[in-house]
């Protein structure tokens, strides 16, 4: 890896766009090279997948699918990231986020495997560190990377300031990008795929402000989802657990603070939004009025049991999130001119 260090020295200190170009690219050949020893590790270790027995009868086929998935996602991001960045306080605050929301989604993941069963950690331990790793955000945001307790309504160019309902903001956009991103992982490559279109965004929006160094994180990120869906994608030789949904659902947070961005990431987010909307749509009616709005929830659930094909609903949810994306990137552009 001194190499990779050496050549990022060459590109000269104004040479983000190659930073990034390398680090992107580093971070999708770790994963593609180093997917294949680890998918044989799991597996000789057993550590496979759990299948809920509510979840579709078609799902019991992926069962032992080697799982934990984002443990490579996060190395082959880490190392290209640490040796080319600069470690500003903005990509570290970021980066660190991810680690920990990847941590607590590996100890989840740990839990299911050891009891051999689809539940993990209690609901409760999990708000805690959530919202212990909401705090540390804010934090560094506010404290380090010198952001003001505000929320920029990007539409009609307007900024809030919540002062001290500042932080609880900052653990709604963690805590529900984290879930979201977590409910959307349940078909081959669909979470992966989406992560990675909403972190491109996220690269764009980092070179319009001239946050370098969050660009460069950017491009690990978007590299390493693209190399993990090489195996990801149907039929999948691995899936990223809960270390790679919770981690990545961290990292989209932690870049839509660090970019004054958390309301525009409903849009940019969109795809995921729809999952959870459509969660919380079939339980407050099944609660209120004993009726179900969808056939199973999360929403791509309702399309399986429509006999929708598995690769057909990955693709239409990437190009659902591709133009979310996209539309949410054009009003970040039009906002900052």
């Amino acid at each position: 890896m001194g190499r990779l260090t050496l050549v990022a020295t060459a590109f000269g200190e104004g040479a983000s766009t190659g930073r990034v170009l390398l680090a992107g690219t580093a971070s999708l050949l770790m994963c593609v090279f180093l997917s294949p020893k680890f998918i044989e590790f799991l597996r000789h270790r057993e550590f496979g997948q759990n299948i809920r027995e509510e979840g579709p009868q078609g799902h019991k086929t992926k069962a032992g699918t080697p799982t934990m998935g984002g443990i490579i996602i996060f190395a082959a991001i880490a190392v290209p990231f640490l040796l080319l960045s600069k470690r500003s306080w903005e990509a570290m605050g970021v980066f660190g986020v991810a680690l920990l929301c990847a941590l607590l989604g590996f100890a989840d993941d740990y839990m299911k495997i050891v009891r051999r069963r689809s539940l993990g950690l209690r609901a409760r331990t999990k708000l805690v560190v959530t919202i212990a790793i909401s705090l540390g955000l804010w934090w560094v945001a506010t404290q380090k990377a010198g952001l003001p307790d505000s929320v920029r309504l990007r539409f009609v160019d307007v900024s809030v300031d919540l002062g001290p309902f500042y932080p609880v903001l900052i653990y709604l956009v963690v805590a529900g990008t984290t879930t979201a991103v977590n409910f959307t992982d349940g078909l081959d490559g669909l979470a992966a795929g989406c992560a990675a279109i909403v972190l491109l965004a996220y690269l764009g929006i980092t070179f319009i402000t001239g946050q370098s160094d969050l660009a460069v994180l950017a491009g690990c990120f978007v590299g390493s989802c693209i190399g993990f869906l090489w195996f990801n994608s149907f039929p999948a030789s691995i899936f990223m657990g809960d270390t790679g949904s919770l981690g990545l659902g961290g990292a989209i947070a932690g870049f839509a603070v660090m970019t004054d961005t958390e309301v525009l990431l409903i849009l940019l987010g969109g795809i995921f939004v729809i999952e959870v909307l459509s969660v919380v749509i079939q339980v407050v009616s099944f609660q209120l009025f004993r009726k179900r709005v969808f056939l199973m929830a999360p929403i791509h659930h309702h399309f399986e049991l429509q006999a929708w094909s598995e690769t057909k609903i990955i693709l239409r949810f990437w190009i659902v999130a591709s133009a979310c994306a996209a539309i949410g990137f054009t009003v970040f552009h039009q906002s900052v001119k």
